[in-house]
């Protein structure tokens, strides 16, 4: 039976990331993928490209959340940009009320490469209602020191700091996506399971269309939860699966390349 999968997130007009990265994802997996839209992400190009997001009423948020649950409980939840207050308590009732399992919190709470906060009222409500829920969550570098309250993160062992902190807040597992920000000769992420660390590298890709590719890294462990794998062979294969999409990246306009989510199974082939 295909298994279904629910993101609960923003939608990104440029199709790279949020919902549509996430859909792509679970698509890709063989999944079905049901969607909850929680904002609205626009880019202005007569801006610089400027960012501007448009929560979602919640009452529609629960309204979408009812319509996806009618069938009964699916087989795993991934979170992204949660826009409100309101959608965060939503989204914990839909948890509490269908004894979901296989919940993947991407906590999107940092505009991309900064550590200005999107939304600062969610954080405590992300935190206090959704982390203890999580299977794992997946913050990158900025996001997790929001998290751990530990700042700006500049080494491997300053990540698994953040990431022991942060697994106190409730996730079963950790992962902190280091990506090529450390500065290495590898990307580097860290895998916390609440008992042991692992390290996953890869080597740097050389390019800029990279956008989307956190969204979609979250969305396929999701989808790898839901078919049965383990937490930590979800990860690995999110990693190979992310990293043929930046290899495979697109440019999509002058400010913006993105992944692109048909690398791993080699979509130009099969798609006739």
């Amino acid at each position: 039976m295909i298994k279904k999968v629910v993101t609960i997130a923003g939608s990104d007009s440029s199709g790279g990331a949020g919902i549509q990265a996430d859909l792509k994802t679970f698509q890709e997996y063989g999944t079905f993928g049901f969607s909850a839209l929680t904002s609205i992400v626009t880019m202005n190009p007569d801006e610089g490209w400027s960012h501007t997001v448009t929560p979602i009423d919640p009452e529609i948020v629960e309204k979408q959340l009812k319509t996806i649950f009618t069938g009964g409980k699916l087989d795993a939840l991934k979170t992204g940009m949660l826009g409100t207050t309101g959608a965060i308590e939503a989204t914990r009732q839909v948890i509490d009320t269908y004894q979901m399992e296989n919940i993947v919190i991407d906590p999107v709470i940092a505009c991309k490469g900064t550590s200005e906060l999107l939304q600062p009222e969610n954080v405590e409500a992300m935190t206090r209602l959704l982390l203890p829920k999580a299977t794992i969550t997946t913050p990158n570098l900025v996001e997790a020191g929001i998290l751990s309250e530990l700042g700006d993160l500049t080494s491997i062992e300053q990540m698994k700091k953040a990431a022991k902190l942060i697994a106190l807040r409730g996730p079963k597992h950790v992962v902190i996506k280091g990506g090529h920000r450390l500065g290495l000769d590898k990307a580097v992420d860290i895998y916390f399971d609440g008992q042991q660390f692992e390290i996953l590298e890869n080597e740097l890709i050389p390019t800029d269309y990279n956008h989307g590719a956190g969204c979609t890294f979250a969305a396929a462990i999701t989808a790898g939860l839901a078919k049965g794998l383990s937490v930590e062979k979800s990860v690995k294969l999110a990693k190979d699966f992310v990293r043929a999409a930046i290899q495979q990246g697109i440019k999509i306009n002058p400010y913006l390349g993105h992944v692109w989510h048909g690398a791993y199974n080699h979509a130009e082939n099969r798609m006739i």
